[in-house]
């Protein structure tokens, strides 16, 4: 008797759990895509280029520069390298692991969504996280933080099946500290989802032996890490820029952190109202699916996840520089969590509530989808224009010097880093040690003057000078006086990209 009901359950069960993988991969398969389409469009930009010019050096070197500068990067560059080593660097190369990570952590959010509330909102979620801002941007650039997202995703599911467990879970909390730990290692603030967690246990009221199993593996997790955490400390003073800008405009908490431009987050904020709204209905009239011992509702664990690292961050911001709105990617799922709990319960009130909010969400998020793929969409970075223009127009043998007193960001050096064939046969003048020989991610160059004197400019009769020129005022013309006391003159050839200007010179 006992075999004839039990089997049936688990038949059930291993259905129910094909039938939910499923739909999680096929809405991560449309995130990738989603993500990944245009993304070779826009320019990369500096964190991108230093990306890749970390990632081409060889691992000893990488290792080397990592016990100086960006240690909280090195898991990251690391992977990037290899990956690279098999399929290049070019632009699409380099953002496609991103995309691939934006459907990682979509997956994720569609198995946790089923598994808390519905097979309905797993499906809105999947398709909010495939064009939600933040995740759509993300996902086109060469950086850690759809890797963070990814990551903290599958922690919080791996959580939540681990503490509704009611047998043993001792796979699952290894499986939980070892993503920790790699988490941590990808991108710090990671961490803090052992906040978000323990509030969770709090809010579940969650037994003794379930608390002491998480304990232990959160602290497995953060011991792997050591290291790691250990660097980023000793590094901080990489991210003391932050407490010279304002990152805590109104623009950026409304809009900026996860949704874009201001009508989407005008309507993702009413929805998410709409949800916490709902979701303090049910609790205040007892709804005993929102009180199921040992399980979280969606929308309180979605509301854990979205503000508390946000909270922390910022609280901390006014002691420490640690903020930026990149830095809670890993929270947009939440948002997007949110956002489908918001419209599933007016679907729930009224098909047409629900219809008109899918419609508006849509609307909404084109202009800003489109405007993420346009040739300037990374901060503003004309580095592939001027990679285009020299491609277009040097010869093998010239010279080419770049504008080194602009600030790091906007660099133009780095279009040759980001673009190296476009400057194939031409000369960098100015070069005294590659990076790839120093502890930072920087070339080290000598000024003209120390260039000539060092015979860089013996046999070459003509250089590219490549200035930044700012959104507003002309081109500070930087080492101009320098060529033209070493012999040089200009042709009146000057060639303008967004932002910068290209001038040939010769003697």
């Amino acid at each position: 008797m006992s075999l004839t009901l039990t089997t049936p359950t688990r038949l059930r069960d291993a259905s129910g759990l094909r039938s939910r993988s499923v739909v999680a991969v096929l809405l991560g398969m449309l995130a990738t895509v989603v993500a990944a389409a245009g993304s070779w469009i826009p320019s990369l930009w500096s964190d991108e280029v230093t990306s890749i010019m970390s990632a081409q050096r060889t691992l000893p070197s990488l290792l080397t520069m990592l016990q100086h500068v960006d240690a909280v990067h090195g898991t990251y560059y690391a992977g990037l390298h290899l990956w690279g080593a098999v399929f290049g660097f070019s632009p699409f190369a380099v953002r496609f692991p991103s995309a691939i990570a934006v459907g990682l952590a979509t997956a994720a959010v569609v198995l946790l969504a089923d598994r808390l509330r519905s097979r309905r909102t797993a499906v809105i979620a999947g398709l909010v996280c495939a064009i939600l801002p933040r995740l759509t941007y993300m996902g086109e650039e060469a950086r850690s933080f759809a890797f963070s997202a990814a990551i903290a995703a599958w922690l919080t599911y791996l959580f939540v099946v681990a503490i509704g467990r009611r047998g043993s879970a001792r796979t699952l909390w290894t499986a939980y500290g070892i993503l920790l730990a790699i988490g941590v290692c990808v991108f710090l603030y990671v961490g803090l989802f052992l906040v978000v967690h323990a509030a969770v246990l709090l809010v579940t009221k969650a037994s003794r032996p379930v608390v002491r199993a998480w304990a232990i593996a959160a602290g497995g997790g953060l011991l792997l890490a050591a290291p790691v955490i250990l660097f980023a400390l000793l590094e901080h003073h990489q991210v003391a820029y932050l407490g010279a800008s304002d990152q805590l405009s109104p623009p950026t908490l409304f809009s900026g952190l996860w949704f874009g431009d201001w009508p989407f987050a005008v309507v993702a904020w009413a929805l998410i109202v709409v949800a916490v709204a709902f979701a303090a209905r049910r609790r205040w009239v007892g709804d005993p699916s929102a009180a199921e011992s040992g399980r979280v509702s969606l929308t309180v664990l979605a509301i854990l996840w979205l503000l508390t690292p946000t909270v922390i961050l910022v609280v901390m911001s006014s002691v420490v520089p640690d903020f930026t709105g990149r830095y809670v990617s890993f929270c947009a799922p939440a948002a997007a969590i949110l956002i489908a709990c918001g419209i599933d319960d007016l679907l729930a009130l009224r098909r047409w509530a629900a219809a008109a909010a899918g419609i508006l969400v849509l609307v909404a998020v084109v202009p800003t989808y489109v405007s993420q793929r346009t040739p300037y969409a990374k901060n503003d970075s004309d580095f592939a224009e001027i990679a285009a223009t020299i491609d277009a127009n040097a010869n093998p043998g010239d010279g080419v010097v770049f504008d080194e007193s602009a600030r790091a960001s906007r660099l133009p050096r780095q279009a040759m880093h980001g673009y190296p064939a476009a400057f194939a046969g031409t000369i960098d003048v100015a070069l005294q040690t590659p990076y790839q020989d120093d502890i930072s991610w920087h070339d080290v160059t000598y000024r003209l003057r120390d260039a000539a004197a060092q015979g860089r400019f013996a046999g070459i009769d003509r250089v590219w000078m490549i200035e930044y020129v700012p959104a507003t005022g002309p081109a500070d013309m930087f080492g101009v006086r320098d060529l033209e006391a070493i012999g040089y003159h200009p042709t009146g050839i000057s060639l303008r990209t967004y932002r910068s200007l290209i001038t040939l010179y010769e003697r």
